[in-house]
């Protein structure tokens, strides 16, 4: 799964954004990275406070004035067409105004909440200090193109049948009235030279919406039979495709001037591990961690290839997964898979999935093809609409070799599709999209989602999906590596020195990757330092996983485990495993020693 995810901060259900259990123990020697021992929890009051809920429901309330298109995406369609003052005058007032409600909800002493809301005060105060860090503490509303992306998207109003295809013109309408002056406080807040990557970044996503206006959105709206409507549409697109070719033209025109500046650097990069994951580890020991998961991968993958294709290279075993590209292409197949991913949750009795939301396949649009899969998945307050899983094309100017490799081989797309659908973020987000507490319903964190995502992966394969064969193995395998070298990647390019040309070079060496994959997942690393949240997350859920099953009947608890974890919304998982197991939040990651290798026989 390779998959956008808003750097702000995390309101997932909008645009999923922001890259998802199993029939028989996997016992690997495994440990967590830290010890420490259980702390009680805070005490709290006994009794509920009548006042908390209506100071969280004042916050969501001024979060959506503040973030219309959070709002929007939510289900709110008062706030279509409306896009966040991001003037300069704008990004100052959000943040004092989180910072007041920071205060506000720490003024909710422990004495003063029951333990529910002890939680819940926890988890409110972790989003806010998210978006602290995005917006007033990285440097990217200054630096970065990529921090005002999510909010531009317009995707929502084509491609989410929430009204009737009239009304959502109007809103798409309203919203090209109000882009210029968007794009206008964006370009103002940028301040030159920036990095290269972020110019690159910036001019192709900016220059995609540009065609998207031009050559698809028309198409769209053509049955509308409002003459009006379509007079105003037609003086609006044409505005918006110039605004936003005049804003692709302004980042390219500072590539001659671009730098290799992007790192936070240690002390920021830690920084972002507390503020937005509640994650308080040192960078040498969680570094250490994500070498030995990729140690571990590279021993298994070994030890598939070793069955698949005795006594070839590595590479050779990879490209011949590789090459068995799925039936129809990239969409057909990953239509063909769902159903088949479904029913082996159900025949397995690997977790709940709730309701009766679709989910579908379709090509991404142009403006969003920066990464290869991601799924749109309706917000809380949207009734009974399908998800959308999409799955980008290549670059049509890349060489036809590039772009024939780009599209994976059938058994990686399988685990593509384990990662969006089933069971992982479109399950993930049925469960959300219930939970009994609408803050939950709305702000889901990036390790939260992505780390859920990434688990799911390789728990499908210890489940025996498929038959857990070499090459399905070596599949899961390749998606598991390339979360890996994210991890090591974001960690070295933003603390360590490492360069995107190391990256780049580790992703195809280590990750297997192809040349515009490992371009592509290099460069992300630099605007989007949190992606290493795919396999730190992983490592948290499966400690989590192993400390809460040992007293519940081991493999016989993973059931009881997967719908109790997805039952909390999406908080830092530092915060899920304090209340499932009890004692203080922390992060623990589960460890393997770097030679062991899973053999499927024996697991299954």
């Amino acid at each position: 799964m390779r998959q956008p995810v808003p750097l702000r901060y995390t309101l997932l259900p909008i645009a999923l954004v922001l890259a998802l259990t199993a029939s028989c123990d996997r016992a690997p020697a495994s440990s967590a990275m830290t010890a420490a021992q259980p702390v009680a929890a805070t005490p709290a009051s006994a009794k509920p406070n009548p006042a908390w809920q209506s100071q969280v429901d004042a916050f969501i309330a001024g979060w959506f004035q503040r973030n219309p298109t959070d709002a929007a995406g939510a289900g709110k369609h008062e706030f279509d067409g409306k896009l966040p003052d991001w003037s300069s005058a704008g990004l100052k007032e959000n943040i004092a105004w989180l910072h007041g409600q920071r205060d506000g909800f720490a003024a909710f002493t422990d004495d003063k909440l029951d333990a529910t809301q002890h939680f819940q005060r926890e988890y409110v105060l972790a989003v806010i200090d998210k978006a602290l860090f995005w917006t007033e503490d990285s440097g990217f509303p200054q630096h970065n193109p990529a921090f005002y992306t999510d909010g531009v998207s317009p995707s929502m109003y084509l491609t989410r049948e929430y009204a009737p295809l009239p009304q959502r013109m109007a809103a798409f309408v309203k919203y090209e009235d109000n882009l210029p002056a968007a794009i206008a406080q964006i370009r103002a807040n940028l301040q030159a030279p920036l990095a290269a990557s972020y110019v690159d970044y910036g001019a192709g996503v900016y220059g995609g919406l540009a065609d998207f206006f031009q050559n698809d959105v028309p198409k769209a709206f053509t049955s509308v039979d409002d003459k009006a409507l379509q007079e105003h549409f037609k003086a609006s697109n044409a505005k918006a495709i110039a605004t936003m070719r005049d804003f692709s033209g302004w980042l390219k025109a500072q590539k001659p001037n671009a730098t290799q500046d992007f790192a936070l650097g240690p002390d920021k990069f830690a920084k972002m591990l507390h503020a937005t994951e509640r994650v308080d580890m040192p960078l040498d020991q969680l570094r250490k961690a994500g070498d030995d998961d990729l140690a571990r991968n590279l021993a298994s993958l070994k030890s598939a290839c070793d069955q698949y294709l005795p006594g070839k290279p590595l590479a050779d075993c990879v490209a011949k997964v590789e090459a068995d590209k799925p039936t129809g292409g990239a969409v057909e197949g990953a239509r063909a898979q769902l159903t088949g991913l479904r029913q082996f949750i159900i025949d397995k009795d690997l977790m709940t999935i709730p309701g009766t939301e679709q989910a579908k396949v379709d090509e991404a649009p142009p403006f969003n093809r920066w990464n290869f899969a991601y799924i749109e998945i309706p917000g809380p307050y949207e009734k009974g609409l399908a998800s959308v899983y999409y799955i980008a094309p290549p670059d049509p100017k890349w060489p036809k070799a590039e772009q024939d490799a780009y599209v994976p081989g059938k058994d990686v797309l399988l685990f593509t599709s384990a990662h969006e659908v089933f069971p992982g973020h479109f399950v993930q987000f049925l469960h959300a999209n219930r939970s009994d507490w609408i803050f939950g319903r709305l702000f889901v964190g990036y390790a939260y989602a992505e780390g859920w995502a990434h688990y799911c992966e390789e728990m499908m394969y210890d489940a025996g999906l498929q038959d857990a064969t070499p090459e399905v193995h070596i599949g899961q395998l390749i998606e598991a590596l390339l979360r890996n070298v994210r991890f090591v990647s974001s960690i070295g390019m933003h603390t360590g020195g490492m360069t995107m040309a190391d990256s780049e070079k580790m992703f195809r060496e280590q990750a297997f990757q192809d040349p515009g994959n490992a371009r592509q997942q290099a460069a992300r690393g630099t605007y989007d330092p949190a992606y290493l949240n795919y396999t730190l997350g992983k490592l948290m859920i499966m400690q989590l996983r192993e400390d809460w099953t040992k007293t519940r009947g081991g493999r016989a608890g993973w059931k009881a485990f997967h719908d109790q974890f997805l039952s909390y919304g999406g908080p830092p998982i530092p915060l899920v495993r304090a209340q499932m197991l009890g004692g203080r939040p922390e992060a623990l990651l589960w460890h393997a020693a770097a030679t062991a290798t899973t053999s499927p026989a024996a697991s299954h």
